[in-house]
């Protein structure tokens, strides 16, 4: 029997990589000659380095750089040597994880850092470069990510603006001079799966402010911002991306990777399935276990259960989904390739305490779950007196 277990960190508990070892060690009490194939996988948010370098044995490389509020942080990325490839995941450099939530503030917040693990990776000599731009602090407009690579914003003093989207109302010129030569002879991609606009009611300050601690008030003063500046980097630059899907992404670097850096966008979750071998991992399998902390209809948004099942179906294997909670609307997945869904708790917990005890949970789960399958299967031996061992 083969096992595909490919699951996403459990934010705050586990990582993808502790997720998949705690149902490969449940699975093993049930199924000890099974081949498990473990696959930790992520959606281009929180881990995706991680999982991609666990399975692709890369490099785990650090730098300092500025955080979000211009403190300094030490910021990780990866490194792929034999094809060239940096992987860079912007929440470690730019991420709402750097910041308490009364630190928020998305008027300030920028995104230099990630431009300085950009200039890292040119530094060792990348020709491909991913991004990884879920959780950000943000809303700058990739403003910062840029200036950190050599281009200039000005106000109507030539002088340069002062750090986030806010300031943007202030542009008065850009100078491109001073862009990294270096950035033409690199392929970008941008590994996300959403697809807001720049600005607007869908774009990236109405839907991703607030929760980046922005106003009502400040919301409208930085879309508005974020518009001025798509209205100057189209006279520079003689076109316009503001309205192409993705650019509201990460508080606007997507508008900034696909003006500047000429970006392609794909799916989180299928990026890094291509570079673990997901594709390979399911030729053969009889079933695929996936999982995230919360599993709810903010899944179909492209998170990484959703990619995994859309993989799993080419293959017609089925997948059952082990998750910390189960939220409103998780039925809608049984729709989409998703054929079961279990939650952790076996009793009333508290969050600390589904977080501490997340291996133990995950592992009694599978080894509960390999049992229900053997039952289905006609596996379970009904003469065998109550209370003696398995075999």
């Amino acid at each position: 029997m083969k096992i595909v277990i490919a699951p996403d960190s459990f934010k705050d508990s586990l990582s993808a990589q502790a997720v998949a070892q705690a149902i490969a060690s449940g699975l093993s009490d049930v199924w000890p000659e099974a081949e498990l194939r473990l696959c930790p996988m992520a959606d281009g948010g929180e881990g995706t380095v991680e999982s991609v370098l666990q399975a692709c044995n890369g490099q785990l490389r650090t730098a300092q750089v500025q955080g979000p509020l211009g403190e300094p942080v030490e910021a990780h990325w990866g490194w792929l040597a034999e094809s060239r490839t940096a992987i860079i995941e912007m929440a470690t450099a730019s991420g709402l994880q750097l910041l308490s939530r009364e630190q928020r503030d998305a008027c300030v917040t920028s995104t230099l850092g990630t431009g300085e693990l950009i200039a890292s990776a040119l530094d060792a000599g990348a020709q491909r470069v991913i991004l990884a731009i879920g959780g950000s602090a943000t809303n700058d407009g990739g403003s910062g990510m840029l200036a950190a690579l050599g281009v200039r914003f000005l106000d109507a003093d030539d002088a340069p603006l002062a750090p986030g989207g806010l300031a943007l109302a202030q542009l008065a010129r850009i100078d491109l001079s001073g862009l990294d030569a270096r950035l033409a002879q690199v392929r970008f991609e941008i590994a996300a799966d959403v697809d807001n606009p720049l600005c607007g009611p869908h774009g990236a300050s109405y839907t991703f402010g607030p929760q980046k601690g922005a106003t009502p008030e400040q919301v409208l003063a930085l879309d508005a911002a974020l518009d001025h500046l798509a209205d100057h980097c189209a006279q520079v630059l003689g076109t316009d991306v503001r309205d192409n899907p993705g650019s509201g992404a990460a508080g606007g670097m997507g508008f900034a990777a696909k003006a500047f850096l000429h970006a392609t966008f794909r799916p989180g979750v299928e990026v890094v399935a291509e570079l673990t071998g997901l594709e390979q991992a399911l030729v053969g399998a009889d079933l695929v276990i996936t999982g995230e902390g919360r599993f709810d209809a903010q899944t179909l948004r492209g998170k990484t259960p959703l990619g995994v099942a859309r993989f799993a179906a080419r293959h017609k294997v089925p997948v059952i989904v082990l998750a910390g909670t189960l939220g409103e609307g998780y039925e809608q997945l049984y729709a989409h390739g998703i054929h079961a869904a279990f939650a952790l708790a076996n009793g009333p917990l508290t969050l600390d305490e589904a977080c501490r005890h997340a291996a133990a949970l995950l592992h009694d789960r599978a080894r509960d779950l390999a049992r229900l399958w053997d039952l289905a299967a006609g596996r379970t031996d009904f003469s065998r007196e109550p209370g003696t061992a398995d075999s």
